[in-house]
């Protein structure tokens, strides 16, 4: 008999003062991506109105995550935090994730009394206590609602990149370095939304001798 993963909960939320005090869970989607911006999401749930199936962004297909986005709006509070290409060349990748959390859950309509984040470090200089939660996505609700909402928000940007950009394939592997966008970069060079700090865009554009 096999047993389905567990999904995430509301007992971190809880935890940390929920429902009493607004608890944010925060993500990003596109650190790995060698085109376009980091985007992070923070997102407070109501618990009375949790849309059902909320899950890590990266357990859903395309439009699961669009139809779960659009029935988080109404329900909850969503903040939304860009760091830009030219951000993430110039502070790393890492910063430049950190300074779309903190813009995240700085556009949140009101201030989290605490901030649950994915991963295993925490941004410096945040206006609320924060909890770094590894696997957060898979364990926390909000967390998995802000890992929605950032993924939905980013692809929406690369969609429009590939408008803006073509060629690429961006609307396909979302900036990702798939085999075939690396051939379309070598082919067509960068474009001006690639991140000139990451490797295989620095050795196109200064070629070892």
């Amino acid at each position: 008999m096999t047993t389905k993963p567990a999904l995430p909960d509301y007992a971190l939320e809880r935890e940390a003062g929920a429902p009493a005090h607004p608890v944010c869970g925060v993500d990003e989607a596109g650190r790995g991506p060698l085109a376009g911006p980091v985007v992070a999401a923070a997102v407070i749930l109501d618990p009375a109105h949790i849309p059902p199936g909320l899950n890590d962004s990266k357990k859903l297909d395309a439009a699961r995550r669009e139809a779960l986005f659009a029935a988080l709006r109404p329900a909850a509070a969503i903040g939304i935090g860009i760091a830009s290409v030219e951000e993430i060349d110039s502070l790393n990748i890492l910063q430049a994730t950190f300074l779309a959390m903190t813009r995240a859950i700085a556009a949140l309509p009101r201030a989290p009394h605490v901030a649950l984040i994915d991963g295993n470090r925490l941004p410096k200089q945040l206006p609320c206590p924060a909890r770094a939660v590894v696997r957060g996505d898979a364990r926390s609700l909000s967390i998995a609602a802000a890992s929605i909402a950032a993924k939905v928000t980013r692809d929406r940007m690369m969609l429009a990149l590939a408008e803006n950009h073509p060629g690429y394939g961006f609307e396909r592997h979302m900036g990702y370095g798939t085999a075939a966008h690396l051939e379309a970069i070598s082919r067509l060079g960068p474009s001006p939304a690639h991140r000139r700090s990451f490797a295989p865009i620095r050795n196109i554009l200064s070629p070892s001798p």
